[in-house]
């Protein structure tokens, strides 16, 4: 998994070296509408979609089939853990997006449920009227200061991402900006392993496929370029994120594009 991603970095970085080859100063970091953002590397785009279409269907779809016929409190208390877990990323972005009741609030969140709710298993948070806010990341936050998507990337595994949120993807791992990674691959802190965070990320793209098998289906049998629609989808979805609109989008959990792990 450590080669994998030293790999996927590799080409990242090798892609944003080479953001403006062939391309006019728009193909820049600068603040766009999404029906704006350039596709500057369709065509290698393209090849890792499909690449990742045949890992899906060979791999991640049959995963979430057989995670659906899973009891539903298993299923809940699965998605409940990687909630709580993805709040130690959303805190950080609250405090750097200055919104600090938010900030506050989703802390609460934390510690409540992983004391009391075992781990974050269960949400006695919400009962007690701490209830759940929508995810931030660091893509989100570096939207939120202005800087612009540059071009659309699909990366192997991962799926649709731009040059700002890969960095800020990049900025969460590697760069220390997830307390989760730091703790499990980061740092040899003798509780957790690297197995820990590559299995929750995994369980987190499986959960959400899972979600999503009729929506992917209906966009795949009802687009005349699934690459495209796959494409403005998630690009629409980054915008409201960014914009925090309440807009519902043709996925019926439209809060996790970023755990995406199958398209």
């Amino acid at each position: 998994m450590k080669k994998f991603l030293i790999i996927t970095i590799a080409s990242i970085l090798l892609s944003l070296s080479n953001v403006n080859a062939g391309t006019d100063e728009e193909n820049s970091l600068s603040k766009k509408n999404p029906g704006e953002i350039k596709d500057c590397f369709e065509k290698v785009n393209r090849g890792i979609f499909a690449f990742n279409q045949g890992l899906d269907n060979a791999v991640f779809e049959p995963l979430a089939k057989g995670y659906r016929k899973l009891p539903v409190p298993i299923r809940h208390g699965t998605g409940n853990v990687l909630d709580n877990l993805s709040t130690l990323v959303t805190i950080p972005n609250n405090l750097l997006q200055g919104e600090i009741k938010k900030a506050g609030q989703n802390t609460v969140r934390f510690v409540v449920n992983t004391t009391l709710g075992i781990l974050g298993i269960f949400d006695p948070a919400s009962g007690l009227g701490f209830a759940a806010l929508e995810k931030e990341d660091y893509g989100q936050t570096l939207g939120a200061w202005g800087v612009g998507e540059g071009c659309y990337l699909v990366l192997p595994v991962l799926g649709p991402s731009t040059v700002r949120d890969t960095v800020g993807m990049l900025g969460g791992t590697i760069g220390g900006g997830d307390p989760w990674y730091n703790v499990t691959v980061a740092k040899d802190t003798h509780y957790f392993t690297d197995f820990d965070y590559y299995g929750t990320r995994a369980t987190a793209g499986i959960d959400f496929r899972a979600k999503n098998i009729e929506s992917f289906e209906n966009l795949e049998q009802n687009s005349m370029d699934f690459y495209a629609s796959v494409r403005s989808l998630y690009l629409q979805d980054r915008e409201q994120k960014i914009l925090n609109s309440k807009k519902i989008i043709d996925t019926m959990d439209d809060g996790d594009w970023e755990e995406i792990e199958s398209d």
